[in-house]
């Protein structure tokens, strides 16, 4: 797909797909068709922003220029509007339907630090209804609308975040804090402002509350950031080329749309960045992301839906997912569900990325109170190097900490309960995971479900992962490991199972002399059948806990 003096020429993405399963396998062959994204397309008239007064000076504030040529454009039935070469200084944008902005290779479009020209307004936060700072760019219930180009969006997130102490050099520290803003009484945080600090010890800070105003959150305002760019309710969208880089918070946030196309970004934070997100997709229909580069502050790319109970009250899936030929560098995760998951996800196609030194590679993560199922993903071809964290993992029991410990953290033990099953408890389920390569992990494969709802139902097949631990399940039903090969320093056990059941290992290989090379405990554990596996190489095939049936595991040749 080109760009062409304003104009999208666009080609269906509709073609089948079919990730095959090796014939006897507990995987059945899954058939699939890739869902149709349809395309924008735009009327050839460019309009530059220099015409109505923008200059590009880095001084003067552009926002009613860049806003009116915008709204011009779209009032004349749309086409391009362009930013030339420059340093072009402005408060927030908004898109307008029917127009595309077009970022020229040497356009630099930076966002002000003067906080006074962002407004309160009603928007959402981690999928609850917030009061937040207007976006940097935003758009609401508009149709066929791009950003395309080659040029810079910077969003002047270092404004605005708070950062650790722990994360930064000291030189760096220093340089920070002689900067002005806050440090804490322990010393440990950065805060730009006292509101930041206010708003960082308030409860629920910016949740949206009956018989409030803005006004009424205004000693918190710099703490209430804003994601660089937000569309809510938009069809047809296309972001191409441009780099998005140093975002408030969240750098793309599409919520509630239809017809959305990421193709051949940078998108780009500081690797310290809190909630400094590469893109969430949150309750949107028919997505491609494809050609795209990500390293960020937290997650990379992102699934999300909703948070508890707002998010099950809008019921709204995000599905028929498109992720392909995508690099991901520095995240907490390559790909990742969750956690605010609970309008539920389902029908994603994530094929032929890289995850290079991204906390987590595959990350799928929620939690009680969340709800929503998450069903039907599809995952192939994925290639790693320098994984601090887990390879794979899947995790119910999210608690909104970095994925990788500092040095001298510590962390509880979580304690294993079971609870009533209600609306509020989450599901995972039918994720079929095939040829994954990650070289360097700590963990290769990590699951943990719910005493009351498992994880059900994954398919793992043609995996090879040299890692520091092998594999943990606990509290999972329906595991399905084909042609696993798991190269691991730590080989005690190598596989542990805690709680699983009906879990099917074929062919797995693993280190020749490993120390043990299954571990069983849990009194829910059975039905866990190995088979095409030389269990002769490790020093002890197994070790059974007590509590565990006496004929919970079955070896075969």
């Amino acid at each position: 797909m080109k760009h062409i003096s304003g104009r999208i020429y666009s080609s269906k993405i509709a073609f089948a797909c079919i990730f095959l399963f090796s014939a006897g396998s507990a995987c059945a062959q899954q058939k699939t068709t890739l869902p149709v994204i349809q395309q924008v397309k735009f009327k050839n008239d460019t309009t530059n922003i220099i015409t109505f007064g923008a200059k590009g000076d880095g001084v003067s504030l552009n926002t009613q220029s860049i806003n009116k040529a915008i709204a011009a454009v779209s009032q004349k039935g749309g086409g391009v509007v362009l930013i030339p070469g420059g340093l072009w200084l402005t408060g927030p944008i908004e898109l307008k339907s029917n127009v595309n902005l077009h970022l020229k290779r040497d356009a630099i479009l930076q966002f002000t630090d003067d906080f006074n020209q962002y407004k309160l307004v009603e928007g959402n936060w981690e999928g609850q209804p917030a009061w937040r700072n207007q976006s940097p760019i935003s758009g609401n219930n508009l149709e066929n609308i791009a950003i395309t180009g080659t040029g810079i969006i910077d969003g002047n997130g270092g404004a605005w975040r708070m950062v650790k102490k722990d994360k930064l050099t000291e030189s760096q520290w220093k340089k920070l804090t002689s900067s002005g803003g806050v440090v804490s009484e322990d010393g440990k945080m950065w805060y730009p402002s006292e509101k930041t600090v206010k708003g960082s010890k308030t409860k629920n800070a910016g949740v949206i509350q009956a018989g409030k105003t803005a006004a009424d959150y205004e000693d918190i305002k710099d703490f209430l950031r804003p994601n660089l760019l937000v569309l809510t309710n938009c069809k047809k969208i296309l972001l191409e080329g441009v780099t998005f880089q140093n975002s408030p918070a969240w750098n793309l946030h599409p919520l509630l749309c239809e017809d959305l196309t990421l193709r051949n970004l940078q998108v780009k934070n500081p690797w310290f960045a809190q909630n400094g997100d590469g893109v969430d997709v949150e309750s949107c229909k028919n997505v491609l992301i494809e050609g795209s580069t990500f390293d960020v502050g937290d997650d990379g790319i992102c699934i999300k839906s909703g948070r508890d109970e707002a998010g099950r009250k809008r019921g709204v899936p995000t599905e028929n997912v498109i992720i392909r030929n995508n690099v991901v560098y520095h995240a907490h995760g390559g790909f990742v569900i969750g956690s605010e998951m609970s309008g539920g996800a389902k029908n994603i196609w994530v094929y032929d990325c890289s995850f290079i030194g991204t906390d987590i590679g595959l990350r799928f993560k929620t939690t009680r109170g969340r709800g929503g199922v998450v069903e039907n993903i599809y995952i192939n071809n994925i290639n790693m190097i320098d994984i601090p964290g887990e390879a794979i993992l899947f995790d119910m029991y999210y608690a909104a900490v970095d994925p990788v410990p500092l040095a001298g953290e510590k962390r509880e033990t979580i304690k294993t309960v079971t609870v009533p099953v209600t609306e509020a408890t989450p599901q995972f389920r039918n994720f079929y995971i095939k040829d994954v390569v990650a070289n360097g992990a700590d963990k290769a494969i990590f699951f943990r479900g719910l005493p009351e709802m498992n994880i059900k139902d994954i398919h793992l097949e043609n995996v090879t992962i040299q890692a520091r631990k092998g594999i943990e399940i606990i509290e999972a039903t329906g595991i399905f490991l084909k042609n696993v090969n798991v190269i691991t320093e730590d080989t005690n056990p190598v596989v542990q199972i805690q709680n699983g059941a009906n879990v099917s290992v074929n062919g797995l290989k693993y280190k020749d002399g490993s120390t043990l090379l299954f571990n069983l405990t849990g009194e829910k554990t059975k039905g866990i059948k190995i088979s095409a596996t030389d269990v002769s190489k490790a020093k002890k095939s197994s070790n059974i806990g007590a509590e565990v049936g006496k004929n919970a595991m079955e070896i075969s040749k």
